[in-house]
C-alpha cells in the first residue's frame, strides 16, 4: 500500500518526454525516466484502498477496467516504496510475462480505475512497472531459466505477437517443446512491425525478450506461413496441440469514389514497411512509403492512427491531418463515463503533440466524414469531406448526419486508412475447418480457448477481435493453461 499518508503528501509525477522538436529527428524511444528516489515517492502514493480496482481486469462498457492480467499492483508499489526492487520484480513476473512491453505501450487501464483517481490524479503505475523490469535486466536478475525437465509433448503456436509469445513462454515453463511459427522475417508480430520503434525499440527490447525465450528452449521459425509454406496436415501430424494466435489482420476499407487511386494505403502497410526498412538499412534501401514533403491525411484514430501521424512527422511531411468521424471527447469524464470505467477524455498523444509543436495545432479534426478521393494522373491529390453531427434515429441509435454547406477538399498526397480490423485472415482457418463466430473470429470461449477441433486452441485478437497488447497476454496465458490441461490432464499454470 506504500506510505499510509503518501497519497495526501505527494503529487502525481511522471517523467518528462524528450521535446517533440528533438524526438522527431530520430527513431529512438522518446520517454525519459525517473531516478529511484522519485519512483519510491510515487510508489508511496498507493493507498490502502481496501479493494484495489487497479488489478480487477474486468470489462465495463466495452473497455478494460483495471489490469487484464491482474498485476499485483499494490504489492509491488509497496515494495518499490521500501526499496525492495528484486522482490517487486518477482511479484511483477508472477502475472506478466512481458512487463517491458506493457510498461511502454499499454494505455494503462489500471490507472483509469485507480481508487485514488476518483478525486485525485491516479497512482503512477505504468512508469513504475517499466522501471521494475528494466532494473531487473540492468541488475542481471532476469536470466534464462529453462525448465528442469521436458514432457516430450510438442506444441505449435501459430503467430508470434504478444498472445503467441505469452502462450509459448508459459507452455515452455512447464516443459513442453514449443515451436512458434511466424510468416514475417522477424519474431514479434504486432510488437515488431505494428508498433513503431520510437514507442517500442525492436533490438534492445523485443529481440532481447525473443533471445531470452530462445535460450530457455522455445523454437522460432520465421518466413513460414502455416497453410502456405507449411502444410496444415503436416502441422497436425507433427504436433500434439496447436494454438492459433495469428491476430486480427483484415483491415477495414473505405470504399468511396476514387479508392483505386495510388497513394491510398492501409495504415499497417505504412508502419510495417517503415519498421522493416529501418531495421534492415536505417531506411537507406528505400523500401518504404515515404511521407517526406507530402500532404498526409490519416483517416481514423486510435493508437495506429497516432503512429501514422508520428511516423509521417519523422519522415518530414509537409502537412498532416487526422480525421475522426466521432465527436471530440470532453476534457473531463462525462456523467455517462464514471470511474472505474476507462476515462474517455481528450488528450494529446505523442504523435499529435509532435504535429502541434511543428504545425501549431492538434492535427485531429472531429466529426468529419470522407466522401470522395480526388486524383490526377491516377494518384490521389485530395479528399472531399463533409462535417457531420450525431443524432438519434427513430430507434434511439446515434447516426452521423451531414451538415449542409460544410463540404471541403483537403490536400492529400498520401492517405492512410486506420479504421480498425474486421477479423483474422481466412485461408488458414478455412483449411483447419474451425468454427467462426458472427464477427468471423475463431469461436472459442474465453477461459476455455478450445476451438471446434480437438487439440486446437485460439487466443488473442484472432479469438476476441482487435484489442490491447495486455489482453493478448491475458489470452495467451489462458490458452497455455487450457492447452497444458489438454496435454497432461491437469495444469498448475496460472491463467
Amino acid at each position: 500500500m506504500g506510505k499510509t499518508t503518501g497519497f495526501l503528501e505527494y503529487k502525481r509525477e511522471i517523467p518528462s518526454d524528450r521535446s517533440p522538436e528533438e524526438r522527431i529527428k530520430d527513431w529512438n524511444e522518446f520517454h525519459d525516466h525517473f531516478p529511484e528516489k522519485k519512483l519510491r515517492t510515487q510508489g508511496a502514493r498507493c493507498m490502502d484502498c481496501g479493494i484495489p480496482f487497479c488489478h480487477t481486469g474486468t470489462e465495463i462498457s466495452g473497455a478494460a477496467s483495471g489490469c487484464p492480467i491482474n498485476n499485483l499492483i499494490p504489492e509491488w508499489n509497496d515494495l518499490i516504496y521500501r526499496g525492495q526492487w528484486k522482490e517487486a520484480l518477482q511479484r511483477l513476473l508472477k502475472t506478466n510475462n512481458f512487463p517491458e512491453f506493457t510498461g511502454r505501450v499499454c494505455p494503462a487501464p489500471c490507472e483509469g480505475s485507480c481508487v485514488l483517481g476518483i478525486n485525485n490524479p491516479p497512482v503512477t503505475i505504468k512508469n513504475i512497472e517499466y522501471s521494475i523490469v528494466e532494473r531487473g535486466f540492468k541488475e542481471g536478475w532476469i536470466v534464462p531459466a529453462p525448465p528442469k525437465s521436458r514432457t516430450n509433448k510438442k506444441v505449435a503456436v501459430v503467430g508470434s505477437g504478444p498472445a503467441g509469445l505469452a502462450c509459448a513462454d508459459q507452455l515452455n515453463k512447464v516443459g513442453h517443446n514449443v515451436t512458434v511459427f511466424e510468416r514475417s522475417d522477424r519474431i514479434g508480430g504486432l510488437l515488431m512491425y505494428g508498433i513503431p520503434n520510437m514507442k517500442l525499440d525492436k533490438t534492445d527490447v523485443v529481440q532481447r525478450r525473443v533471445d531470452l525465450m530462445a535460450a530457455e528452449g522455445v523454437s522460432f521459425v520465421t518466413n513460414t506461413e502455416v497453410g502456405t509454406d507449411y502444410a496444415v496436415d503436416k502441422l497436425k501430424e507433427e504436433f500434439d496441440a496447436i494454438v492459433l494466435c495469428g491476430g486480427s489482420t483484415r483491415p477495414r476499407d473505405l470504399p468511396i469514389q476514387g479508392r483505386e487511386l495510388h497513394g491510398i494505403h492501409y495504415a499497417m502497410e505504412f508502419l510495417h514497411a517503415n519498421t522493416k526498412s529501418l531495421l534492415d538499412s536505417e531506411l537507406n534501401d528505400g523500401n518504404y512509403i515515404s511521407a517526406k514533403d507530402k500532404h498526409v491525411v490519416v483517416i481514423g484514430g486510435g493508437d495506429t492512427g497516432t503512429d501514422c501521424v508520428a511516423t509521417s512527422m519523422r519522415h518530414g511531411c509537409r502537412t498532416v491531418t487526422q480525421l475522426e468521424i466521432m465527436p471530440q471527447p470532453p476534457e473531463k469524464r462525462a456523467k455517462n463515463n464514471p470511474w472505474p470505467e476507462w476515462p474517455r477524455v481528450y488528450f494529446l498523444d505523442y504523435g499529435q503533440e509532435e504535429a502541434k509543436a511543428r504545425f501549431g495545432a492538434d492535427p485531429r479534426d472531429y466529426c468529419m466524414m470522407s466522401k470522395e478521393f480526388i486524383g490526377k494522373n491516377d494518384r490521389v491529390t485530395g479528399l472531399r469531406t463533409v462535417r457531420v453531427e450525431w443524432k438519434k434515429d427513430s430507434n434511439g441509435r446515434l447516426s452521423p448526419i451531414e451538415i449542409e454547406g460544410t463540404e471541403q477538399v483537403i490536400p492529400a498526397d498520401l492517405v492512410f486508412l486506420s479504421m480498425g480490423y474486421l477479423g483474422p485472415e481466412n485461408s488458414l482457418l478455412e483449411q483447419l475447418g474451425v468454427e467462426r463466430d458472427e464477427s468471423s473470429n475463431v469461436r472459442a470461449e474465453h477461459g476455455d480457448f478450445r476451438t471446434s477441433h480437438d487439440g486446437i486452441f485460439a487466443a488473442g485478437d484472432m479469438r476476441r477481435g482487435q484489442s490491447l497488447v495486455v489482453w493478448a497476454i491475458n489470452e495467451g496465458r489462458g490458452a497455455a493453461q487450457a492447452c497444458d490441461r489438454y496435454l497432461m490432464g491437469q495444469s498448475n499454470l496460472p491463467n
